[in-house]
């Protein structure tokens, strides 16, 4: 049956306390004992032999005669020096021990204050830590003192509370956003079919009007889950990158939309150059493609171009998509990329097919996560009024020995200045 120690008695503050008092008791043993040792070969104490003589004086006529009935103990000189060598080196083992018992006990209170305040961080850090719950992470250790150990295991446990922050009011925007962004085609869902659907006796031309608005509705939370399944899957750790021939994720991007862009009467021209490669997610980058031509296809003004096209340039492999839209504002050219981003700027009905708001949602988030993720970088160049084109730059993977790669993507728009 094991017996349960007390809580102090298992804490580190009460083992340093023990080892350093057992480290300081056998290091003064060792000192002690080897003086002692060292001494006694040295001075060879031995106990007195004391001899019994018999007392004598000197009679009348001088001589020396024994003095009946008294006795007296006599030894040698050399015997009385070892032997007061020996009372010495007793005299100093019996007070080297009780100073060593003594110098324990010191010693114990002594390790217990030292380890106190040595463990003083970690008693702050465990506080701090004990008092962060999932849904405040604001707190910090912030501790100061000297550049030591401690210290830098707060600064690190900081720097991990900013990144878990960060994480959690991202993830928390995210639910927040997407949230809002469902529940308007559940809305309108449930409104068609509460007022139209629900009803045998409406008419065919309205049951088609809100059955095509139910439809369109449910593409959207569809969208909406696929990028965020994509946004999902490439955090996961499992990717295997591999060779990538950007010319051929275009060119399947461009056969899927080429019905949707006829429907809008769009014109889509594709300029794919063969050879550029990265290295990367096949199926991811061409999710970006597709984000991007989506947009595009539903922005662009009908009867206009719509340029998809892929390069290389500076040992950056790129693809561009160029739309004839409405184009976006320089100040919102950044946030563009934001989750669930609104311009709220008016769109004139001529240039956005059903819809009022320009709204990046979560796709323009997405395709810079995507490219970044790979090493690259996602570039707007944008009129408004006149259109858009954007650029996703990446490393190029088949590099001559005559090509070296820039140590940033370029600037300039590889499609060139529109005419």
């Amino acid at each position: 049956m094991t017996t349960r120690l007390p809580g102090w008695a298992q804490t580190i503050r009460f083992r340093l306390t023990l080892t350093y008092s057992a480290v300081l008791i056998a290091l003064s043993a060792l000192l002690l004992g080897g003086l002692y040792f060292a001494l006694s070969a040295y001075l060879d104490p031995k106990p007195l032999n004391p001899i019994t003589v018999n007392k004598v004086h000197r009679g009348a006529d001088g001589e020396l005669k024994v003095k009946e009935g008294y006795i007296i103990q006599a030894a040698e000189l050399s015997s009385i020096e070892s032997a007061v060598n020996y009372r010495t080196l007793e005299t100093l083992r019996n007070y080297s021990a009780a100073g060593m018992g003594v110098l324990f006990l010191v010693s114990l209170g002594t390790g217990w204050w030292l380890s106190g305040r040595a463990l003083r961080p970690v008693r702050r850090i465990t506080a701090t830590a004990q008092e962060i719950s999932a849904t405040d992470l604001s707190r910090r250790i912030a501790l100061d003192g000297p550049k030591d150990e401690l210290r830098n295991l707060s600064d690190t446990v900081d720097d991990m509370l900013g990144r878990l922050e960060s994480a959690f009011v991202a993830q928390r925007q995210l639910v927040d956003d997407a949230s809002h962004e469902l529940r308007n085609p559940l809305a309108v869902i449930q409104a068609n079919v509460d007022a139209v659907l629900a009803h045998d006796d409406t008419p065919p031309d309205d049951r088609a009007q809100a059955t095509a608005i139910v439809s369109r509705a449910i593409q959207r939370m569809t969208r909406l889950v696929e990028d965020l399944l994509a946004s999902a899957r490439r955090n996961s750790p499992a990717f295997v990158d591999a060779d990538v021939d950007l010319a051929a994720i275009a060119g399947e991007a461009a056969e899927e939309y080429a019905l949707l862009a006829a429907d809008r009467e769009l014109r889509l021209v594709r300029r794919l150059s063969p050879g550029p490669i990265a290295a990367g997610d096949a199926s991811a980058l061409r999710r970006a493609v597709d984000n991007l031509l989506s947009n595009a296809v539903r922005l662009a003004r009908g009867g206009s171009e719509l340029v998809l096209a892929v390069g290389s340039r500076h040992g950056w492999a790129w693809i561009a998509v160029r739309d004839e839209g409405p184009g976006i504002a320089e100040q919102d050219a950044d946030r563009v990329f934001d989750r669930f981003f609104r311009s709220g700027q008016r769109q004139p009905p001529s240039t956005v097919p059903s819809s009022g708001e320009r709204r990046a949602g979560l796709g323009l988030a997405i395709v810079r996560q995507i490219v970044e993720s790979h090493g690259g970088s996602v570039v707007l160049h944008s009129e408004v009024g006149i259109g858009s084109t954007f650029v996703l730059w990446l490393p190029e993977r088949s590099l001559t020995n005559t090509t070296r790669r820039s140590p940033t993507p370029p600037d300039e728009d590889p499609l060139g200045p529109r005419l």
